[in-house]
Formats: structure tokens, C-alpha cells, sequence
């Protein structure tokens, strides 16, 4: 299982920075998890009926599996934002804050009185985090941000999966994952720029750029060549031979042996050394130009070994290469476990919850998953009275009046 954390004070390279998470769903919430992990006091707000996340993925035991993991580690308050009340209590909120990540329609905060240019003025070293479909501004900035019509737009989409099929997604939020990411590294830079000039700014990151991206080698082979990129199945195009194979037992390896030494080490580990020194493959610009000899004869030896010796043969000759592997794998493997990428947090309901670990890992302030994701407006009443200084009869009257949850006092109003 994976490696035991407890609930724990603030560290890392970001302890004593905070972060007010408006976003919803999976782009904001993944950006504001990661500044989290890093130390950042992260207070999360939401809606009564909770972030649509709580809401997708598996459910165990009434909770969300998936809001363990991408809410962890930050404050939970709920806060009706629908209200005037609401939106001045997030206002003030702000107006300390150091970061505000935000991943509404553009137009939206401004129309909420909590635009950068307002924010700005109270609080001038305020960084905002906009993630957004397709940015600020831009013809398409209106339209609705789906991290998967984003990808889409972005080309990346075009080159996933096998040639002769409609493109795939992959099973997971990547253009959000991707923008979240960009949006994270964005305030980091942000933060450090506001150490020379005491000044913040606004980091626009918009799911459709992020994914395109990394389309990074198609761009200039389009304006250069006039080449469009297609998909290409388990082949990295101009790579060779960097692919997936079928061993003797019917299992999938991928193995990456593009650069020259290393190909020179497969080759003589197929016991075909003079590969080499073949005219087609002796480079690795001639096995791209050859790719489909290139694989076909590594797909006939890896065809004439079961997956473990194959495994074993790659492993000796330091080729690289691994069969894919599934999260069942991943929990059996135990070098996840050695780099503390399994880590265990307690929750209040499922008890031990394993979640994904911290990347990248530094040195000297690592960073750390402090707790599991809370309940909506589990720390409603905490950070009203120690951020914004308001006493039980306030909370009660905001609660009254479906301003906020706060389930502390609503659990003492039934007892009483």
C-alpha cells in the first residue's frame, strides 16, 4: 500500500503563501492542488451542492474517490457566490490573498465585481490564475472551455490513436490536467517576478494552448514542408524504432531505441548485430526513413520470446522499455512505493485513502499531501472568524440566509 502521511503544518517552498480556489471541476482545482502540495494555504470555494469533481469519477462509502486526491491538502468553505453577500465575502477574501485561480467564462468575475482590475487595486501584488477554454480574449474566448473540444481545437487530438480509426481520448482530463499545470507554473513565475517589482499580474492559460503545446515538432514541419500530422498508433513519427510489440504470450512491451548506441545494443541483443551496420537503419534518420522494416524485424524477434524473458533480454542489453502497465500493476510495483508516489492520507469516512504522491520532488522543500480532501464547508466557520474576523452570531445569520455551509454550526443548531 502506499506510504503513510498524516495531517501536517504547511511546508514547502510555498508555506506562507495563500491561494483562494474559485475554479470548479478539474483544470483550477488541479492547479490550486499542486500549489497545495507545495505549502500554499489554500482555501477552496464553493457552491452548497459542491464542486461538479465531487461528482465525477467513483464513489465509495457516499464520497468522492477523486476529491480525496484533487482537493487535498486546502481549506473547504462554501460560499453561495450567487449572492451579493457572497461575492463580498470572497471579495475580501482576495483582497489578502496572494493567488486567485479562477476558471469561469471570461466576463464572469468582472460581472461578479471580482475582476483583476478591482482585486488590483486593494491588493496590488495579487496574482490571478485565469484558466479559461480559449483564453481572455480572442474570437473563440466566449465559447464554452470543455477540456475535450479544446483538445480538439488544438491538433492534439488529430494525433492520438491508430491511423485507420476515429482519434480517442485518453481516459483522463489531459487539456485541463495541462492547463491546470500551465496555470500553476505561471503563478510560481508570477510570484517570483512580484519579488523584483512588488507588483502582481494576471497568468491567462487556456486549455486549447496548453494541449497544442505540445504539438510542438508538427508546427515548423507544417510551415516548412507543408506536412500535416496524422496519427501514427504506437510509432513516435521520425523516431525509430520507438513502438509498442507483441511478445510470444500475446503481452505488449514498448521499447525506445531511436538513438544509435542504443540500437546498437538491440541489435545485438536479437542477436542480429550486423543491424547496425545495415544501410537502412545505420542512423537514426535512415530507421526513420525505414520505420516499417525497422519494426517489423524487431516485432518478429519479439514475437519469438514470452513477455518475461523479452523483458529480461531489453533489461541486460540497457535498452530501454517496459510492458504497460495497469494501476493494478502500479500498486504491485514497488519502485512506486520507494519514490513515495503511493501516498496514504486518512479520511474522515473511508478511513486510509491512497492518492497519487507529489511531483516533482525537490531537495530541500519538498512539498507534502497534508490531508485528504474535506467536505463542502468543512472549514467555513474556521476561516470566517480567522481570515475575515466574523463571530458565531455572523455565521449563523449568513447560514440563515444560504450564504455559506457550515455544517459545524448547523450540526450544534440540531443538538441544541
Amino acid at each position: 500500500m502506499g506510504s503513510k502521511h498524516v495531517e501536517q503544518q504547511a511546508s514547502g517552498p510555498l508555506a506562507g503563501m495563500r491561494a483562494i480556489e474559485l475554479g470548479s471541476t478539474v483544470a483550477g482545482p488541479f492547479c490550486a492542488r499542486l500549489l497545495a502540495d507545495f505549502g500554499a494555504d489554500v482555501i477552496k470555494v464553493e457552491q452548497g451542492e459542491g464542486d461538479a469533481v465531487r461528482s465525477m469519477g467513483r464513489q465509495c462509502k457516499g464520497r468522492s474517490l477523486y476529491g480525496t486526491s484533487i482537493l487535498r491538502g486546502k481549506r473547504a468553505v462554501s460560499i453561495n457566490l450567487r449572492t451579493d453577500e457572497g461575492r463580498a465575502l470572497v471579495r475580501r477574501l482576495c483582497e489578502t490573498a496572494d493567488i486567485v485561480i479562477e476558471n469561469f467564462r471570461p466576463g464572469t468575475m468582472e460581472r461578479w465585481g471580482l475582476g483583476y482590475d478591482t482585486l488590483s487595486k486593494v491588493n496590488p501584488g495579487l496574482v490571478m490564475v485565469r484558466i479559461s477554454g480559449f483564453g481572455q480574449d480572442g474570437s473563440y474566448s466566449d465559447r464554452g472551455g470543455y477540456g475535450v473540444v479544446c483538445e480538439a481545437v488544438s491538433g492534439l487530438r488529430e494525433i492520438t490513436g491508430d491511423p485507420d480509426r476515429p482519434p480517442p481520448r485518453v481516459a483522463t482530463s489531459l487539456a485541463d490536467y495541462i492547463a491546470g499545470l500551465y496555470g500553476a507554473f505561471g503563478a510560481v513565475m508570477a510570484l517570483l517576478d512580484r519579488t523584483h517589482t512588488g507588483q502582481g499580474q494576471v497568468v491567462d492559460s487556456a486549455l486549447y494552448e496548453g494541449s497544442f503545446s505540445f504539438m510542438e515538432p508538427h508546427i515548423p514541419a507544417f510551415q516548412q514542408l507543408g506536412e500535416i500530422a496524422r496519427r501514427a498508433g504506437s510509432r513516435l513519427p521520425g523516431n525509430t524504432p520507438n513502438s509498442l510489440y507483441e511478445s510470444r504470450d500475446h503481452r505488449q512491451i514498448v521499447l525506445a531505441a531511436a538513438s544509435d548506441p542504443v540500437f546498437a545494443r538491440l541489435a545485438a541483443a536479437m542477436g542480429q548485430a550486423e543491424l547496425a551496420h545495415d544501410p537502412r537503419f545505420v542512423t537514426a534518420l535512415k530507421r526513420a526513413e525505414n520505420e516499417g522494416a525497422c519494426d517489423a524485424i524487431i516485432a518478429q524477434w519479439t514475437r519469438s520470446l514470452d513477455l518475461e524473458t523479452l523483458e529480461a533480454a531489453l533489461e541486460e542489453a540497457r535498452v530501454p522499455a517496459a510492458p504497460i502497465y495497469t494501476v493494478e500493476d502500479i500498486f504491485n510495483d514497488p519502485h512506486y512505493r520507494e519514490r513515495d508516489m503511493l501516498v496514504e492520507v486518512e479520511d474522515r469516512v473511508l478511513g486510509p485513502v491512497t492518492v497519487a504522491g507529489i511531483v516533482p520532488k525537490l531537495s530541500k522543500t519538498p512539498g507534502a499531501v497534508r490531508w485528504a480532501g474535506r467536505d463542502i464547508g468543512a472549514d467555513t466557520t474556521d476561516v470566517l472568524k480567522s481570515e475575515l474576523s466574523l463571530d458565531d452570531a455572523e455565521i449563523e445569520a449568513l447560514v440563515r440566509d444560504g450564504v455559506v455551509v457550515a455544517p459545524e454550526l448547523a450540526a450544534r443548531g440540531e443538538k441544541s
